[in-house]
């Protein structure tokens, strides 16, 4: 299931997958529990919700986070919201547009979970520079890291 994301995108976008040793429900409550990105996101200083109620496709969130030696706030919007197999959002707002697409996919008997993380970028304005000369390599480099992080936090909670 290839999600939000179009085919020619997702041939373009930053991809990166790690394996957790989480049921694919705890992986995905996790990784859509939004006011959770900055335990495992490295560039994310903070994450809320705009909307109240369940999450689901349209909630919206702001996001501020570090992009070169900038702060940059930016609202992202939930496009797709698949439990516990896929997610995706985009950003409505600013300079830098993200478009994510997670998969969950259970293997070892439902036991561990294969996780898929492809993110990709449109600049609007001052993006159109930011994007290829510093998101996307900030991104290369970041998103193993956070998929680390995220594989660290499930697997050793408080840890």
């Amino acid at each position: 299931m290839q999600g939000y994301l179009p085919e020619e995108a997702i041939m373009s976008a930053i991809k990166e997958t790690v394996d957790v040793d989480c049921r694919p429900e705890d992986v995905y409550d996790y990784v859509t529990d939004t006011e959770r990105m900055p335990e495992w996101q490295l560039s994310a200083v903070s994450a809320e919700r705009l909307d109240p109620g369940p999450v689901g496709v349209g909630t919206r969130v702001r996001v501020t986070r570090h992009i070169g030696s900038r702060v940059m706030p930016m609202t992202m919007e939930v496009t797709e919201y698949d439990p516990p197999h896929s997610w995706g959002m985009r950003g409505v707002d600013g300079p830098v547009r993200a478009r994510v697409h997670g998969e969950v996919e259970p293997f070892d008997e439902g036991r561990r979970s294969h996780v898929t993380i492809a993110v990709d970028f449109e600049g609007h304005g001052m993006g159109k520079v930011l994007v290829p000369l510093v998101v996307r390599p900030q991104v290369r480099k970041e998103l193993p890291r956070n998929e680390q992080l995220l594989k660290d936090r499930l697997e050793h909670p408080g840890g």
